[in-house]
């Protein structure tokens, strides 16, 4: 066992501590010791307003960010969904961890409800609210906010009739009884990085460290697979406040990514499927975008910015 001690940042609520106790324990079998250090975000204090109108990309990043420059922890732990797709110079992310299922599903204490019914879905995300509404206009929506006990315990109180969430998330937090509904990923496309862990450092942080952090956590699979969502992100300057959504799989070495862009009323949705080596994988999410924004993506980008007062 190393004396070294790893400090693992981390948000605190019941799933970012799963996520950190999970590194914890894989360090721990590798001969590592860690301390975990949990860290209030922007995004768990601020819950009276939706996630695009707190006015931040870092919305659950920035505050660990912080303690990564002043070195009181050695890494941080995210949803790799909730990460920026451009860091600044002096971070980079060491591990993606290997990957959940990344569909989003419908959660209900009503085993008998059906999305055709005119259900009152609670959920926080643009990219949801956009794709209901092109999919199941029938739907009614209602903002839903707070780590996920909170908003099962509104779900229980009646605040909604069903949730709209991560499987990765339900399923880690043993509630997968609820599920009633997994959409496909064609019609339903999840977030980039959505499934999957995400290990944040300062670029120096010392290498021995670095290595066994990255040796013990990186799936390589997930890796090339969210790091082409990445980089089409990237291409297309969005982020988790916009209705952009992106997913690739890997084959046989060879990477299809499904991405696109859905106006917030649901009406519009630009989509393109693209598939290349994984070795390719900058090249294969820059060339979708690419795609899209032949077809219109930044124009409907900026509305979208308009009309959430990005």
């Amino acid at each position: 066992m190393s004396s070294e001690i790893i400090k693992i940042g981390t948000r605190g609520s019941k799933l970012a501590l799963w996520q950190a106790y999970l590194v914890q324990n894989s360090l721990k079998l590798v001969g590592w010791n860690s301390e975990i250090v949990t860290i209030e975000t922007k995004g768990d204090i601020i819950l009276d307003k939706s996630l695009s109108k707190i006015g931040s990309k870092g919305v659950f990043t920035e505050e660990l960010e912080t303690q990564l420059r002043q070195e009181k922890i050695d890494i941080a732990v995210h949803s790799a969904k909730d990460m920026q797709s451009s860091l600044d110079d002096d971070f980079e992310i060491i591990a993606f961890t290997e990957r959940e299922k990344v569909n989003d599903v419908l959660v209900s204490n009503n085993p008998n409800c059906t999305i055709d019914s005119n259900l009152i879905i609670g959920t926080s995300s643009t990219r949801r609210r956009a794709q209901l509404k092109h999919f199941y206009p029938n739907v009614q929506l209602t903002e839903m906010r707070g780590n996920l006990q909170t908003r099962m315990h509104k779900l229980e109180n009646g605040h909604a009739d069903a949730l709209l969430l991560a499987y990765a998330g339900v399923h880690r937090m043993e509630f997968d009884n609820y599920i009633i509904k997994e959409f496909d990923i064609n019609e339903l496309t999840p977030a980039v990085g959505q499934g999957s862990i995400a290990i944040q450092s300062l670029i120096t942080l010392n290498e021995p460290k670095k290595y066994i952090i990255s040796n013990t956590l990186n799936h390589s699979d997930t890796n090339y697979c969210i790091s082409a969502e990445r980089s089409f992100l990237r291409k297309l300057d969005g982020g988790c406040s916009v209705p952009v959504f992106g997913n690739a799989t890997l084959t046989n070495n060879l990477i299809t990514l499904i991405g696109g862009v859905v106006s917030l009323d649901g009406k519009i949705i630009l989509k393109e499927v693209l598939s290349g080596k994984k070795e390719d994988f900058i090249q294969i999410g820059e060339i979708l975008a690419q795609k899209l924004i032949d077809r219109g993506a930044n124009e409907l980008l900026c509305e979208i910015r308009k009309e959430l007062a990005l």
